[in-house]
């Protein structure tokens, strides 16, 4: 008798690259460290449809279940940040992007991947072209660092952290995230989870 393996679901395949990756990642990177690192069939198509469905199902009012659903990152005027992936479990705050929040946080990814690949010796190829693809967000580019030393490409990450730079922009943002997630934490759960209309710019006059 042969047994059947049932793949995890879309959302569950999504849980586990943002729950590694941390922080609201592009949808491409998400798909693509999922593809690299586990097991399952995630793509951009079945990634598409699963946030229109958590959208059109996320209600006005807090559920149980609520902080198992995928979202979207939100900009300070609370829009979706399109293209950022998110998990509704995150604290708002969390998932609010600003400039160097972003940068910081992209290469956090870096140093988190490569800690989750060295624990995995034998990953193989998937994993070093996600790692060359992660090293973007280094200084320099794949170019500065040997991306087939993924120690290289974590400490390069680790010294770009550390930038007081980079650290003095992160603070500098601190106040405007924390007054967004206050007025975000007065919506409804819906636009909670991905964000208010944005307003139509109006013209002006002829």
């Amino acid at each position: 008798m042969t047994s059947q393996r049932t793949l995890p679901s879309t959302r569950e395949q999504t849980q586990h690259a943002l729950l590694l990756l941390g922080a609201p990642a592009p949808a491409r990177l998400v798909v693509d460290v999922h593809a690299a690192l586990f097991d399952g069939d995630l793509d951009m198509p079945s990634l598409a449809a699963l946030l229109r469905s958590e959208q059109r199902g996320a209600p006005e009012v807090a559920g149980a279940d609520d902080a198992y659903k995928i979202c979207l990152g939100l900009t300070l005027e609370l829009t979706a940040a399109r293209g950022l992936v998110a998990l509704a479990a995150w604290p708002l705050a969390r998932r609010i992007v600003t400039p160097a929040v972003a940068r910081a946080d992209a290469l956090a990814m870096v140093v988190r991947v490569v800690e989750f690949v060295a624990a995995r010796p034998g990953v193989g190829a998937p994993a070093a072209r996600l790692l060359r693809q992660l090293a973007e967000a280094v200084p320099g580019g794949p170019e500065a660092v040997n991306v087939l030393d993924p120690g290289a490409v974590a400490e390069a990450a680790r010294v770009a952290l550390a930038e007081p730079a980079l650290a003095d922009a992160v603070a500098s943002e601190q106040a405007a995230r924390e007054e967004a997630a206050a007025r975000a934490a007065q919506l409804g759960v819906r636009q909670q989870l991905f964000g208010v209309s944005a307003l139509p710019q109006q013209r002006g006059p002829e």
